[in-house]
């Protein structure tokens, strides 16, 4: 799942992107209310907004009242370091742990969730449960890391899209510059292993010269798109 993060207090920012990424969360993480606002009205995938309230001469609330104004609908969960007893009924006041706070985010994705069949992503016989962060292909539980979980969700919610290394890269290891190919290659190639190893059809494509795409290709690849079958 999706959580843009917004916190202009560094401390606070990179503890909180770090262990929610750990957690197996993909994190956008922006340090003011500008640019909050404009991924949160311009991207519709956020599955949650994690927002301070206060910046340094802004207000947060106005986010919230932007994303309202504008038709988004998204749970937004605010960080307060104010002691008012009416904001600290709608945060997680000024001291808080991960855990209440991964506590929190599971209460409302799963409100936000209409039904279990909308945490579901199916492509063949691979199934992701967004809600209980499990991957399975034919009905076999397939045991993956934290970062091999954020791939296949990520390949999944973009399916049959060629992603470039340069989009995974940012997505995954939050890499803004001229990315290790051997590293996103080798993280790719373990998730195959345990994706594709085992069962057919093929569903994890190396574009070459583009990037990779996860879809149902049963036989020959499309026009214009030539398949790097090496393992």
């Amino acid at each position: 799942m999706r959580i843009l993060l917004v916190e202009d207090e560094q401390k606070i920012g990179s503890y909180l992107n770090q262990t929610l990424s750990e957690a197996g969360y993909m994190i956008d993480w922006v340090t003011d209310e500008i640019t909050g606002k404009h991924l949160a009205l311009l991207f519709c995938e956020y599955d949650l907004v994690v927002l301070d309230v206060m910046f340094a001469g802004l207000n947060g609330w106005n986010i919230l009242h932007d994303v309202g104004k504008n038709g988004k609908k998204m749970p937004i969960l605010f960080l307060i370091a104010r002691d008012q007893i009416e904001e600290r009924i709608k945060g997680l006041g000024s001291s808080f742990t991960f855990a209440e706070l991964h506590v929190r985010i599971k209460n409302l994705l799963s409100r936000e969730s209409k039904s279990d069949e909308s945490n579901r992503i199916r492509v063949a016989d691979l199934e992701l449960d967004l809600w209980k962060r499990c991957v399975s292909r034919a009905g076999q539980r397939i045991n993956l890391t934290a970062q091999e979980y954020a791939l296949i969700e990520l390949f999944m919610s973009r399916r049959g899209e060629v992603l470039p290394r340069a989009l995974i890269a940012s997505q995954i290891w939050d890499i803004t510059h001229d990315a290790d190919t051997k590293m996103i290659e080798v993280a790719i190639s373990r998730l195959r292993n345990k994706i594709d190893r085992n069962f057919l059809p093929k569903l994890i494509h190396n574009i070459y010269g583009m990037g990779y795409v996860l879809a149902e290709w049963r036989g020959a690849v499309k026009s214009k798109q030539k398949e790097d079958v090496t393992k």
